[in-house]
């Protein structure tokens, strides 16, 4: 469902991303890896259209990104890192906006945004305005945003970063479940994270992948440990975004 052949982006003289190539399957939740500025959330930004590429190639349901981006990115729900919300909207407001900006209306928007809040555990404070909301359950809102036209393919960037221990563990047992019907590519520097969620993950350093496979065949390479693993093949600062 999501292809990615050869794609670089160059920033100047600066390479973020060097002729990367994945691809991530229905039914598959691909944790992708790296050290803050390994290239992850560049990549990212162009997998979704977001960023141009400066070569390769991108495919979203075998629709191009880069030949036809408008509908590959109707098949894409996603995630941005602090990703926005507007403080003064209550959440059931929000996803109602949301939904009308991805062309719903009438009963199939209010089915989506009712849809949305079963799935993200945001009835109890689905009538609440954003501004009043714990941060796990603004992270929530933003996610439920990406599932409102039910797209085949999720690309969420850092989804759980500064929860607490909770909302992370629960945010991680949502992505596993709804990776069973989709292909889902998820952004992390948490290594835990691989096990909770992932059915595989690759590890991205300087723009590169360095390691790819699942969970178990990962720690295999680190001798047991998959922070082993991350230390042998990364470097300590990178200088991507």
């Amino acid at each position: 469902m999501i292809e990615v052949k050869d794609l670089k982006k160059q920033f100047g003289q600066k390479v973020a991303v060097d002729n990367l190539s994945f691809s991530v399957k229905k039914g598959e939740v691909l944790g992708f890896l790296g050290p803050n500025g390994a290239g992850k959330s560049t990549t990212m930004r162009m997998v979704t259209g977001f960023l141009p590429v400066t070569a390769g190639e991108i495919e979203i349901c075998g629709i191009s990104m880069i030949g036809s981006p408008t509908e590959a990115k109707r098949k894409i729900g996603y995630l941005p890192e602090s990703a926005p919300l507007y403080n003064d909207m209550t959440v059931r407001g929000f996803l109602r906006f949301c939904a009308s900006m991805q062309g719903l209306k009438g009963a199939a928007r209010a089915t989506a945004v009712d849809e949305a809040i079963e799935t993200c555990f945001l009835e109890s404070v689905a009538s609440q305005s954003i501004d009043t909301l714990s941060k796990g359950y603004r992270h929530r809102t933003c996610l439920a945003q990406s599932l409102l036209h039910n797209p085949e393919v999720l690309v969420l960037d850092e989804p759980t970063d500064g929860l607490d221990p909770n909302q992370k563990s629960e945010v991680r047992k949502l992505i596993k479940r709804l990776g069973e019907d989709r292909a889902i590519l998820f952004s992390t520097h948490i290594l835990e994270e691989v096990s909770a969620a992932c059915t595989r993950a690759v590890i991205v350093d300087q723009g590169n992948i360095v390691a790819d496979g699942t969970p178990d065949e990962l720690e295999k390479q680190g001798g047991g440990s998959l922070s082993e693993l991350f230390r042998k093949v990364t470097s300590q600062e990178s200088p991507a975004a």
